[in-house]
């Protein structure tokens, strides 16, 4: 690696990715570029995916991790490595060390997700539980390092790392070559450093732009002051953005590359997820979704032709299954209905005869008969709806009122 006598740190360069992409020939899948119509047409310009999220371990963090230990001395290798991780780099290095034949130590969260833990055993790593947070398990990460002499393989913030995520910048340009614009998700940064580094080395006239979740955006303020920042309590269901301070090294080259970051609000976030399972039939994760989020929020804002990185795919069942219900909400697929009935006979069926009629699906009906505020022949009836989005939402209010019902909440 070349040095920047600036920032006094490493400086990754065109070179180095280069020569990350050679070392990963073979190990590290080209994944698909797939064009997004539904995307093409809100932005008014061409949209494609770029499907890192059917990378092996299912996201980008194999390329780093793998030309992080490939670059290590012999003695290096035989003290073994230790990383700390909630999923994806954790994956990441279990894999890579695999396929070196290095032996691997990985902390992980004890509220860690069991197919993540699952999976990072299944690629031949040494999985610890330690700590409710990942700031607890990185430090025994760290403590092991010192303790053991196994050498500590960052998630983002080494120039090795920096220079393998590099990679994805130069399959970009190479299967996308009109691209005008790349989205991507930003963490810690080693992602959009690499990619910005290649890109802007060969293509200066291509923007990059970054996305964080809102609640876990620590590089607009970062940017602003000119140095990393730490945010109090990062919070978002994006684990893998979820990074409370940028790293030192992609710092300097996001601040000096990237021509801008975006935040995504939880709702942009989940709305993001649903399209992708929907329209373009992919599984994403919330963090590699934040690209198409920042599509869908301001999709007027974009010169394309547009390239989104769909950067991971590991999401928890339980977590895709609040997720999907949570964008399905923010997307108006879901309505919330109180009315007041007379507590009579048939008078719920001739509800759902109504509600059938204007084609909603009743997913729930609550009833509540002794609420102080209701008189002696009223009931309450809660109504969970499934609908086909805000313009049938009001539909079915029109209809419930075209038949004579008030509704209350």
């Amino acid at each position: 690696m070349s040095y920047s006598a600036s920032d006094s740190l490493p400086a990754v360069t065109l070179d180095d990715v280069r020569g990350a992409q050679k070392m990963l020939s073979g190990v590290a899948r080209t994944t698909a570029m797939a064009h997004s119509h539904h995307l093409s047409q809100l932005l008014g310009t061409p949209v494609h995916l770029k499907c890192e999220n059917l990378q092996r371990t299912g996201s980008f963090k194999l390329r780093g991790a793998y030309v992080r230990i490939a670059g290590l001395l012999p003695e290096e290798r035989a003290a073994g490595v230790v990383a700390a991780s909630a999923g994806n780099h954790a994956q990441g290095v279990a894999l890579a060390s695999s396929l070196l034949g290095v032996r691997s130590t990985v902390f992980m969260p004890v509220g860690a997700p069991l197919p993540k833990v699952a999976a990072t055993r299944d690629y031949g790593a040494e999985v610890r539980l330690h700590g409710q947070v990942v700031d607890e398990t990185l430090a025994a990460a760290q403590e092991y390092a010192e303790r053991t002499g196994a050498v500590f393989i960052h998630p983002f913030d080494h120039p090795d790392i920096v220079a393998g995520q590099g990679t994805l910048g130069l399959e970009i340009l190479e299967q996308c070559p009109e691209v005008r614009t790349i989205v991507l998700g930003v963490g810690g940064g080693g992602l959009a450093a690499g990619i910005a580094v290649a890109v802007k080395a060969l293509r200066p006239d291509v923007k990059v732009i970054g996305v964080q979740a809102a609640g876990a955006a620590a590089y607009p303020p970062s940017l602003a002051a000119g140095h990393p920042v730490a945010i109090a309590a990062p919070a978002t269901m994006a684990d893998g953005i979820k990074v409370g301070r940028p790293g030192d090294v992609p710092f300097t080259l996001v601040r000096d590359l990237v021509d801008e970051v975006r935040t995504v609000s939880e709702n942009a976030l989940s709305s993001a997820l649903l399209l992708c399972l929907e329209r373009a039939k992919l599984v994403v994760e919330p963090a590699g979704a934040s690209p198409v989020a920042a599509l869908l929020s301001e999709p007027e804002t974009f010169e394309g032709p547009v390239v989104a990185l769909l950067s991971g795919g590991n999401v928890d069942p339980l977590l895709m299954q609040r997720v999907l219900t949570h964008g399905m909400a923010a997307a108006g697929r879901y309505l919330s209905l109180r009315l007041r009935l007379t507590d009579r006979p048939g008078a719920l069926a001739t509800l759902l005869g109504v509600l059938s009629v204007a084609d909603a699906n009743v997913l729930d009906v609550g009833h509540v008969r002794t609420d102080p505020r209701l008189g002696l022949t009223e009931v309450e009836v809660d109504l969970h709806l499934e609908t086909k989005g805000p313009a049938h939402c009001a539909q079915v209010g029109d209809a419930l009122r075209e038949a004579g019902y008030t509704v209350i909440g």
